[in-house]
């Protein structure tokens, strides 16, 4: 036919040269940070790894090479003396001052980029919104994923190289519009693990290994822009090659912020070319009305599922997932092709309408360079219907030129745990190619640290280690939520135990059974199974108790224990999606979807006593006290250990406090009534009754609560107990004479039966010394183990937030009588002046037998508040999150998450110590809240004031009042003083 020769097929394809792209790459990069954000960044082996891998899988010899430097001084002296291709500098640097150091780097080598990379938190980017950024050319935030470096280094270095491949071989490249540091910074990671995983799947369309690497090299670049005139620049620029924009809405243009700068980008972009994908996001959720009107997409910024969302648009609209042919009329699915050959072979079938639509929108020819097969996109793009006498000869020339390509071309392949060489003398592994997460990271760290200073953390008849660990990464994760679906109830906001019972019916990965296997025939002792997010003990951004924690006996056989495991992990999953990580997550402006979990199976340290086990000491180590007792200082830390299971400590329960410096002080061994009242007279240990373990909302489920009368039984109590010999009424160490026994630890502290203030000391300042900051430790201790060796393990590692600012202010000689409260016990520092509302418990009401009544309308005060995006004063006695309900009100954080400074007020007949050592300390701490306690003399509330302004809500025990004016709340943190004054 005359028609069939308008337009040949082509039979030869000009090769396109691969290996003429990304020329210019990022050789050597100079890392500026301390050895624990350099752990972090690298040496755990995610980025490492990845870059590796990834730099084999593109044929290219020498991956990038890392210098590491912890200080101006080395930084500038490496410049000199190396050819730097990249720098990257944390914000906890040694020597000159950062902001200083990158201006004078630029100064001398202009053309090397420079990115600072910091944590995300208010302090921070109010730091950065002060100082000259000038010389800096990108600030990304670490949220505690390993992605962020690999990123960075593949931005550049599109950069690098859009003009030559872009424009002369015909890459494709999507063009992001952001300006806010912490958005760009989660954006990019997951952009760029999508293309990288669709590079992976159209390497496949290569002949051999050699062509697949090369192909990789094709993947689309990914090009950013900070305002209006970067963004216009990179379209026109690039617009025949654009697969598609992300911008946001609020962004400068012409040097001034413009709210709807993203807005007129987009339409702009519209009037040229209708069909172009662009997706608007922004916090305003007004805008997509907008977006609707000019026929673009929208994402709101602060939705649950965010990423998920974009991951959505990516796959669909930017041509990355499965090309889905439509009906143009109702949108259905008609057809779907997941590669070349299938297009190929569907061609034929898929209906004239449905072709037409989407070859007048360059759908398809978008599909195929996204693919890196320009090519037969470059046909199809300039392909015209009205070329052909019908569909049917457009459909029969597109598979004819498709055969030719494929047969032009022709046609066309690694784990860390080796379940064939795991064993008893592997200390540490891991399952998986995903982030191992922050618990793990610590944990990574600390063997790491360990390992390289065995000598300095030498003792006689002492082993310092961490436990047999296992860790299964977060794509693990990810995989398991995408294979069962989850994400829609996840995101619900169903109860907890609904969403548990989804998460446990559903199915691990299938590789699980035989990891899970021959992890079990190593382990003898029972098995933790603990949350590793992404997120969790970030520097900032604690999670820390968050996430749920789980024991299994490993009593039974392997078949019930490998399902008892399973199940665990499925409940630690599950716990990501719980109303109070929910809650959490807004409290700390993170973004649920933004959350990946991993897993760390873990030997539990102890012994079995009969049908319980627990290790002789659990203990939780600050290397910074905020409230030391003279003679100990500031800097000299503070532990707290108790008998048994760690929940003792970390959920608040009565722990012995001592200084490292000075173990034999402590308060609460000062008279035997102290001694009495303020030890420990139970103790958590695991039921080694296999039946005992089902899934459950919570985590102790199978934990034993008992009397330490039980551990005297069991020989427990021998390096830690005392007896009160209540007819002399004085205290004697050991447990030979007749009394009551009490947990005193007299044996460790007193009588160096084991050297637990000199381990703790040094483990925890060689920990800060790493870290560059203050640190906490949690540890256990087995000194019943067979052999006679005593072993301390460090559990994990994570940063404190330091504030080294102080106010003007000098709170000592202010005129107390002035103020509403005074407290000389306060942590936190600076002055707090935005806050209206107060909740307080009435002093006149408070029974302490009734504290557990009082949290469902704490709860419900913070709910309503943190609605409102208020913050307020939270003021009651005795321990706020105390795990007993008699030495306060026993809330969780979450509960109380919207206070911005929390005041604990004497409770009569107890003298109850501050939090120190706590998953709830630690929150309080890092998330910057105020924290005072009052109880010395010189300390004032003037409680009659609150109880004369009109209530906003009151019952029997709380009220919330709400002043005019905003307290004035002043912290000294350096002298631990505090003053907050009556409302102007």
């Amino acid at each position: 036919m005359e028609s069939d020769n308008k337009v040949q097929p082509l039979g030869f394809f000009a090769e396109t040269a691969f290996s003429n792209l990304m020329q210019n790459r990022i050789q050597t990069v100079l890392l500026i940070c301390s050895s624990y954000d350099a752990f972090l960044l690298e040496e755990d082996g995610r980025i490492e790894e990845q870059i590796f891998n990834e730099y084999v899988s593109l044929n290219l010899r020498y991956p990038p090479k890392f210098i590491r430097v912890s200080s101006s001084e080395e930084a500038l002296k490496h410049l000199e003396t190396h050819s730097i291709d990249l720098i990257i500098s944390m914000l906890s640097i040694g020597g000159m001052d950062p902001f200083i150091l990158t201006q004078t780097i630029k100064s001398r080598y202009e053309d090397i980029p420079i990115v600072v990379l910091t944590p995300f938190s208010r302090e921070v980017t109010l730091t950065l919104s002060r100082e000259d950024t000038s010389a800096i050319d990108y600030i990304f935030c670490w949220l505690g994923n390993a992605d962020i470096l690999l990123a960075i280094i593949k931005l550049i270095e599109d950069e690098m190289n859009a003009d030559h491949d872009v424009n002369q071989i015909g890459v494709q490249c999507i063009i992001l519009v952001e300006d806010s540091v912490r958005f760009y910074s989660s954006y990019l990671p997951t952009i760029y693990k999508i293309v990288f995983n669709q590079s992976k799947k159209f390497m496949t369309e290569g002949l051999n290994e050699h062509q697949k690497m090369l192909r990789m090299r094709g993947r689309p670049k990914i090009l950013m822009a900070r305002d209006y005139e970067e963004a216009v620049n990179l379209y026109e620029k690039y617009k025949s090659n654009v697969l598609g924009i992300i911008s946001d809405v609020s962004f400068n243009k012409e040097g001034v912020k413009f709210e709807k700068a993203g807005v007129a980008l987009a339409k702009m972009v519209k009037r040229e070319n209708p069909f172009m994908p662009f997706l608007l996001q922004s916090s305003d959720k007004e805008i997509g009305l907008i977006a609707r009107e000019i026929k673009v997409g929208f994402l709101h910024k602060y939705a649950k599922n965010l990423l998920h969302e974009l991951k959505h648009f990516l796959k669909v609209y930017l041509a990355f997932g499965d090309f889905v042919f439509v009906d143009p009329v109702s949108l259905k699915e008609v057809a779907r092709v997941s590669n070349l050959k299938s297009l190929q072979e569907k061609l034929s079938t898929i209906p004239d309408d449905s072709l037409r639509y989407h070859f007048e929108r360059d759908h398809v020819s978008k599909w195929l360079n996204a693919r890196a097969l320009f090519p037969v996109a470059e046909v199809v793009k300039s392909l015209k219907v009205e070329d052909f006498d019908s569909l049917e000869l457009t459909k029969r020339f597109l598979i004819e030129t498709i055969s030719n390509y494929r047969i032009s071309k022709n046609k066309g392949v690694i784990a860390k745990f080796y379940p064939d060489k795991y064993d008893s003398y592997v200390r540490f592994a891991r399952i998986g190619n995903g982030s191992i997460g922050g618990k793990a990271r610590g944990l990574a760290f600390l063997n790491n640290m360990i390992k390289k200073h065995s000598e300095e953390l030498y003792f006689d008849n002492v082993d310092i280690s961490i436990p047999r660990t296992v860790v299964i990464g977060t794509d693990v994760f990810e995989l398991f939520m995408e294979y069962n679906n989850l994400y829609e109830i996840a995101l619900s906001d169903l109860p907890d135990d609904v969403i548990l019972k989804r998460f446990v019916e559903a199915k691990l990965p299938s590789m699980s059974k035989l990891y899970l296997e021959k992890f079990i025939t190593v382990i003898k002792n029972p098995i933790a199974i603990r949350s590793s997010s992404v997120l969790e003990d970030s520097h900032y951004q604690p999670f820390a108790g968050i996430y749920s924690t789980y024991m299994v006996s490993n009593t039974d056989s392997e078949e019930v224990v490998m399902k008892q495991i399973g199940d665990a992990i499925k409940c630690v999953y599950a716990s990501v999606y719980f109303k109070a990580s929910k809650a959490y997550m807004e409290a700390t402006m993170n973004i649920i979807d933004e959350e990946k979990m991993g897993i760390v199976l873990q030997e539990v340290v102890g012994q079995t006593h009969g049908n319980r086990f627990y290790p002789t000491i659990s203990g939780v180590a600050r290397s910074v006290n905020f409230y030391p007792i003279p003679p100990e200082q500031s800097s000299d830390g503070i532990v707290n250990v108790a008998l048994g299971l760690g929940k003792q400590i970390v959920e608040g329960g009565v722990s012995l406090r001592f200084s490292p410096k000075f173990p034999q002080k402590s308060l609460q061994l000062s008279t035997p009534e102290f001694t009495i009242r303020e030890t420990q007279k139970k103790f958590f240990a695991l039921d080694m009754d296999n039946t005992s373990f089902v899934p459950s909302t919570d985590d102790a489920v199978n934990l034993l609560h008992l009397d330490i009368k039980k551990a005297k039984e069991d020989g427990a109590l021998r390096w830690l107990g005392s007896v009160y010999d209540y007819q002399n009424n004085i205290i004697r160490d050991g447990l030979h004479a007749k009394g009551i026994p009490l947990v005193t630890f007299s044996n460790i502290l007193k009588h160096d039966a084991f050297p637990l203030a000199e381990v703790v000391e040094r483990v925890m300042k060689l920990g800060q010394k790493k870290m560059n900051q203050p640190v906490e430790i949690e540890f256990a201790v087995d000194l019943q183990a067979k052999g006679g060796r005593h072993t301390f393990y460090p559990l994990q590692i994570r940063p404190i937030v330091d504030d080294d600012e102080s106010i003007k202010e000098d709170l000592e000689s202010c005129d107390v009588n002035n103020e509403l409260l005074f407290s000389s016990s306060a942590l936190g520092n600076g002055v707090i002046s935005d806050v209206c509302d107060i909740v307080y418990v009435k002093s006149a009401k408070f029974d302490a037998s009734r504290t557990i009544d009082m949290v469902p309308t704490v709860e419900k005060i913070n709910k309503v508040l943190r609605e409102e995006n208020k913050n307020y004063l939270l003021i009651g006695p005795g321990r706020w999150g105390s795990q007993d309900p008699w030495l306060g009100i026993p809330v969780k954080w979450p509960q109380i998450s919207a206070a911005r400074v929390i005041v604990e007020t004497s409770l009569d007949g107890f003298a109850v110590d501050p939090s120190q050592g706590t998953h709830f300390f630690q929150n309080l701490t890092s998330l910057r809240v105020g924290y005072l306690t009052l109880g010395k003399d010189e300390d004032k509330f003037d409680e009659s004031y609150l109880n004369e302004l009109p209530a906003v809500f009151e019952d029997e025990f709380i009220r919330h009042v709400q002043v005019l004016n905003p307290i004035s709340m002043r912290i000294d943190g350096k002298k631990g003083i505090a003053a907050i004054s009556y409302p102007k």
